[in-house]
């Protein structure tokens, strides 16, 4: 019979993260954001990446209360050679040129693909509970998810989703404050729940999958959704 830590079902054992180093992409706003304070606010070393210096360091300034660390690294705009930069902002691809889809593709599919790619090193070196785990909304994102879970069983590093429903974001609400945080009219909310996300409700999951109680999951997609797949199945497909 296992003895010791496997057997203590406390929360406390269940979700610490203390033992965490994190680099969360877009930390400094939005889910990613929230994903960042979770982590901090628990004990986790968290560094945050983004494209915008003075953005990055607002949330060092504000949010590393501990008991955990955050650290900004300003990320590139580069491409590899054979693409273009990267400028503006995301439209969704119905309501795009076909320059701005492509972009749209290279953020939320090719881009996250070769980060995780660019971890692996790192992730195969941190233990038996280390974990990949990624925001998405995307089907593509969770194709290639799965194919990560695939290919990175060997190493033993776990591949999890986030696909979350309506939260407040720069991407939904199309801008943050000085806090770093947008808001949103609740009467945005269609979901059984009858509300937006919260940051409670992203706090959650990330503790759940970062934590001890999230290791025996891998190849899974979580739905913080309030319910919207349930009226929306084609959205879980």
């Amino acid at each position: 019979m296992a003895t010791g830590q496997a057997n203590d079902l406390s929360a406390g054992a269940l979700f610490d993260v203390s033992h965490v180093t994190a680099v969360v992409t877009g930390g400094a706003t939005g889910i990613g954001l929230m994903i960042t304070q979770a982590l901090q606010s628990n004990g986790a070393k968290v560094y945050i990446t983004g494209r915008r210096q003075e953005v990055l360091d607002q949330t060092v300034k504000m949010y590393s209360t501990g008991p955990g660390q955050i650290i900004a690294l300003r990320g590139t705009k580069q491409r590899p050679a054979r693409h273009e930069r990267r400028q503006g902002h995301l439209e969704h691809f119905l309501r795009s040129s076909e320059e701005q889809w492509l972009e749209t593709m290279q953020t939320n599919v090719v881009g996250a693909y070769f980060m995780s790619m660019a971890f692996l090193p790192l992730l195969a070196k941190g233990g038996p509970r280390r974990s990949r785990r990624t925001p998405a909304r995307k089907r593509r994102r969770r194709t290639w998810s799965r194919m990560l879970a695939t290919i990175f069983k060997d190493v033993q590093v776990r591949v999890n989703v986030i696909a979350p429903g309506l939260f407040p974001s720069e991407m939904t609400a199309g801008k943050s404050g000085e806090d770093n945080k947008s808001t949103l009219d609740q009467s945005k909310a269609t979901n059984p729940t009858g509300r937006l996300g919260e940051e409670r409700d992203m706090a959650a999951t990330i503790l759940f999958l970062a934590g001890r109680g999230g290791a025996f999951y891998n190849g899974q997609i979580v739905y913080p959704d309030g319910g919207s797949t349930l009226i929306q199945p084609a959205v879980a497909n």
